[in-house]
């Protein structure tokens, strides 16, 4: 090993190991860049907007494949499931970068299918990796951990989008290329500092950890502020185009401040080195039932080989069978289709949605949806941790107002008025992080981090399935039925108000529905997050 396991497990070592989890969720996020490259390769391709559509639900689709990763984190290292990230990332969007820079000639529909599942599939990897090992290593801070690295997934959209943007124009080639080897790189940097260590232990220890989360979030909103301000200008120059970038890397490079401090200051530690991390959410409840038997006479036995187990409380560990008979599970399921299905929708789209509204260059809808998005989860995770500390307030109430920000973002849209798509992208963008962001503790607390990796991965089974029914579908099939065949070839376009209304009109009746299962959600959860709410309080 190039570093010894002692400092890895130390403060310094634990928050080196957060802060590079930082850098690969803020490069994570490349499977909602889709709209800053899709024009190319529908031109390229020839395809009409359905079979376009059909090519992002394939990306999305890799997304299914996560339950391997999340099978795997509880089988491999971290580092393990980093490289297998790395790999299929720079595999997947290195042929797409192949073909969209014309170096080959464009591979048939159904390869081209192949490879973008495979640069989909990578995120999943890398995401169940940096999750599975934060919420353990952070137990008592869920909430701030997943505002702040759902945040810079949010965000990574945006950083990847400005740096092109200022280094190379927007080519849609060279975007590829940076989309294939950046997130190699700072996977396998990754891989070399991010650990499961204890958790905190004590309250000191705990408040300590939330002091340093502050820091995180602080730097992280100066990030979204300059990438705002870079948006917001204008065109630039390429001198101040460079600069831009400069201090970008700075800012992403910032974080480093909370491990050297640790390490300089070295605040004290009451952890055991070789402690193992078992703790769970809640108090077990006697998981185990032995009952008295009797004999043929009806005289009790008491046998102590003998138990029958029975199904887990909500709030305890849950298998992922015992999980999928619980009410609890398919609500959260539900609600989460609605919103991050019609999310992804707007976010395959919003090229074409784009020049359908007469915006030719819709970067700055690209960057106002994830800028926005990083809002939303850095202040999710933090309202939200506070207010189960200050009242038990279910967390799950936070989805639901997700829903009616994104209901009327669709609602801006659909109304086509001056400046509403900009008001639309945002408020859907912020609606979406709040998602992102609630359900990841929102599983745990419910259903236990025994099996937190599989778990999570069977919810985002919710990505592709809602980009295959609103994007591929819906929003594909009402598209080409009011498009027509481009006069200069590059497959069909459609320009008009009328283009997405239907689309953008069923999509808010969704995010209703989705509102009415979130709150019977927390209405079914509020002795949970009472209990939670006890157990922070100084005993």
């Amino acid at each position: 090993m190039l570093f010894p396991s002692r400092f890895l497990a130390s403060p310094a070592g634990k928050w080196l190991g957060f802060v590079t989890a930082i850098w690969v969720q803020a490069i994570s996020g490349n499977n909602y860049t889709f709209s800053n490259y899709s024009g190319a390769l529908k031109s390229l391709m020839e395809l009409s907007q359905t079979q376009l559509n059909n090519l992002s639900v394939a990306k999305d689709v890799g997304k299914a494949f996560g339950l391997l990763s999340g099978l795997a984190s509880d089988r491999l290292p971290t580092s393990a499931i980093l490289i297998v990230g790395a790999l299929e990332g720079l595999i997947g969007y290195g042929v797409q970068w192949l073909v969209v820079s014309q170096r080959i000639s464009p591979l048939p529909y159904w390869q081209m299918c192949i490879f973008m599942c495979m640069g989909g599939n990578s995120t999943t990897w890398m995401n169940t990796a940096v999750l599975v090992t934060c919420m353990r290593n952070f137990t008592k801070n869920r909430g701030p951990v997943s505002g702040i690295l759902k945040g810079y997934v949010g965000l990574s959209t945006a950083i990847f989008t400005d740096l092109c943007t200022a280094l190379f124009s927007s080519n849609p080639s060279k975007f590829l290329f940076m989309l294939a080897v950046v997130p190699a790189v700072i996977c396998l940097i990754a891989t070399l500092f991010l650990k499961e260590t204890p958790p905190a232990s004590t309250l000191p220890e705990i408040k300590q950890e939330a002091k340093f989360f502050h820091v995180f979030d602080l730097i992280a909103v100066f990030v979204a502020i300059y990438l705002l301000a870079f948006d917001m200008s204008g065109k630039h120059g390429h001198d101040l185009s460079l600069i831009f970038s400069v201090g970008l890397l700075f800012l992403l490079a910032f974080p480093l401040c909370v491990p050297m401090y640790t390490l300089l200051f070295k605040p004290n530690s009451h952890h055991d080195l070789e402690q193992e991390i078992k703790e769970p959410l809640l108090a077990q409840v006697g998981p185990i039932v032995k009952p008295e038997m009797q004999n043929s006479n009806g005289a009790g036995i008491k046998v102590d080989d003998v138990a029958v187990k029975r199904q887990p409380l909500i709030g305890e560990d849950h298998t992922i069978f015992e999980m999928i008979k619980t009410l609890e599970f398919w609500i959260l399921f539900v609600s989460f289709l609605c919103g991050v299905g019609t999310g992804m929708c707007v976010m395959n789209n919003m090229a074409q949605m784009g020049l359908a509204l007469g915006y030719y260059d819709v970067s700055i809808f690209v960057s106002l949806t994830s800028i926005w998005g990083f809002f939303g989860r850095i202040v999710s995770g933090l309202v939200s941790e506070y207010y189960i500390g200050k009242s038990a307030t279910p967390r799950p109430l936070w989805n639901a107002a997700s829903e009616i920000l994104m209901a009327l973002g669709f609602i801006s849209m659909a109304s086509a008025l001056p400046a509403s798509f900009h008001i639309g992208s945002s408020l859907v963008g912020m609606g979406y992080g709040v998602l992102l962001t609630i359900t990841v503790p929102v599983a745990s607390e419910l259903f236990g981090l025994k099996y937190y990796g599989l778990l999570y991965n069977i919810l985002i089974l919710n990505l592709p399935l809602g980009s295959f029914l609103f994007s591929g579908l819906l929003a594909g099939i009402v598209y080409d039925s009011q498009a027509t065949v481009s006069p200069s070839g590059g497959g069909t376009t459609c320009v008009g108000s009328h283009c997405y209304m239907l689309v953008f009109v069923v999509m808010a009746v969704a995010c209703m529905f989705g509102l009415a299962m979130d709150v019977l959600l927390a209405f079914r959860t509020k002795h949970v997050y009472a209990k939670i709410c006890e157990s922070k309080k100084p005993q």
